[in-house]
């Protein structure tokens, strides 16, 4: 598997996955059904943000992960990101290769911390994996989250120094 910078070129593999996680409603605050104008918006980052693709040998997008400031000013050292795994190919480490990739970047681009906003309290794979990396849920918003089977449900806050 190969992390690389995404490409302009990488979207109309990135939009399929993306268009299915999303309207499942099961792990991120977004809207459910994004134009594809305004998803692409969302997720192919320009500068300081970055968007990454996790590839295999055959060129195929396996997954994706955006990053850059959480913050501006004087708190512009605090990074965030997201990352989205094609269902086709979870539980294959994706996921985990995309995260240590991310967080060896911003550490690497001069952030000193990570702060996940928004980590849904019943998408367990992604919390055990978060805090395999080295995170800690900083707080829970009760109720934050309306999940499409569990109802209202807690929303973490994650963080970690780079």
């Amino acid at each position: 598997m190969e992390i690389r910078d995404a490409r302009p070129e990488d979207w109309p593999s990135i939009w399929p996955f993306l268009r299915q996680i999303l309207a499942a409603g099961e792990t991120y605050s977004l809207p459910r059904h994004p134009t594809e104008e305004w998803a692409r918006a969302m997720w192919m980052l320009e500068p300081p943000g970055r968007t990454v693709v996790a590839v295999d040998d055959a060129g195929t997008v396996l997954g994706s992960a955006k990053f850059g400031p959480n913050h501006l000013g004087p708190a512009g050292h605090v990074s965030t990101a997201s990352f989205m795994v094609a269902p086709d190919h979870a539980r294959r480490g994706v996921g985990r290769a995309l995260g240590e990739h991310v967080l060896d970047r911003a550490r690497t681009e001069g952030y000193r911390t990570m702060q996940f906003n928004a980590v849904v309290e019943t998408n367990d794979r992604a919390v055990a994996l978060w805090r395999s990396l080295g995170f800690e849920v900083m707080t829970t918003l009760p109720e934050a989250f309306d999940h499409p089977t569990h109802g209202y449900v807690g929303l973490h806050i994650m963080y970690r120094r780079l």
